[in-house]
């Protein structure tokens, strides 16, 4: 079984492309180039959360965080808890 990525988008379980050629091949040809030019052109710190933004591309989670922002930006509190290093219980 090939490796996956695990998260939740509107409450249902997701399952995600867990390999960078898995990610890879989900993609249009445009977006397979993008992908190749930043993901070799990464520092090794950042290249974890690039992945899992190319693999939730094209997936509800896009939405779902256009419709969060934009409730920012409207000034709407969205229930968010900060990140404290201070308070573990929180992270």
């Amino acid at each position: 079984m090939d490796a996956t990525l695990k998260t939740s988008i509107g409450g249902e379980l997701v399952e995600l492309p867990g390999t960078i050629a898995a990610i890879r091949a989900a993609m249009s040809t445009d977006e397979a180039a993008a992908f190749d030019r930043e993901i070799e052109n990464l520092s090794v710190a950042d290249l974890p959360a690039a992945l899992v933004r190319w693999a939730l591309a094209g997936t509800p989670a896009d939405e779902e965080d256009s419709d969060l922002f934009d409730r920012l930006s409207r000034g709407e509190d969205i229930d968010a808890i900060p990140a404290d290093h201070d308070r573990p219980e929180i992270a």
